[in-house]
């Protein structure tokens, strides 16, 4: 019984790993103190797009894809061989574990952007990623919407 829930535990753990907030990349939605102050407006044209991705940062620091990982790997490998192959098992397991645990969890934290160029009424080029909820295609007007690293690409 203890084998079956220690197996369970870890993938619960390694669910929760994919847990990262990413609404934050869109440029529909506003941080909280974003709210209720004044942002500045400039408008331009879409001069390129291309998709990218942004890989958003773990809430846990990757521990829960690599801890989940390990322990999981280390349980599968303790159930081969016998006495001191065994044991080699059990850490090769659980070194495996916690690598493909850490790939899955920076899987599961991309997120699907765009990165526009925007040339402004002004001349001036700028370069804005965000989140890829919206379409958006070369020639087409925008607004720029705040300044700095709080900048999002809203239609005109």
């Amino acid at each position: 019984m203890k084998r079956l829930l220690l197996p369970i535990a870890a993938m619960s753990m390694l669910t929760l790993a994919g847990c990262a907030n990413t609404s934050g990349y869109s440029g529909d939605v506003y941080s909280g103190n974003q709210a209720k102050t004044g942002q500045s407006v400039t408008y331009g044209t879409i001069v390129a797009v291309r998709p990218v991705q942004i890989q958003a940062d773990s809430r846990a620091g990757g521990l829960l894809g690599s801890g989940g990982g390990a322990i999981i790997g280390g349980l599968l490998g303790n159930q081969v061989g016998g006495g001191s192959g065994r044991q080699l098992a059990t850490v090769a397991g659980a070194l495996g574990g916690a690598v493909a645990g850490t790939a899955a969890e920076d899987a599961t934290n991309r997120v699907n952007a765009l990165e526009m160029e925007i040339r402004r009424d002004d001349g001036t080029d700028i370069v804005v990623v965000q989140r890829a909820d919206r379409q958006f295609q070369a020639g087409q007007r925008v607004r720029l919407i705040g300044s700095g690293a709080n900048m999002s690409v809203a239609p005109y």
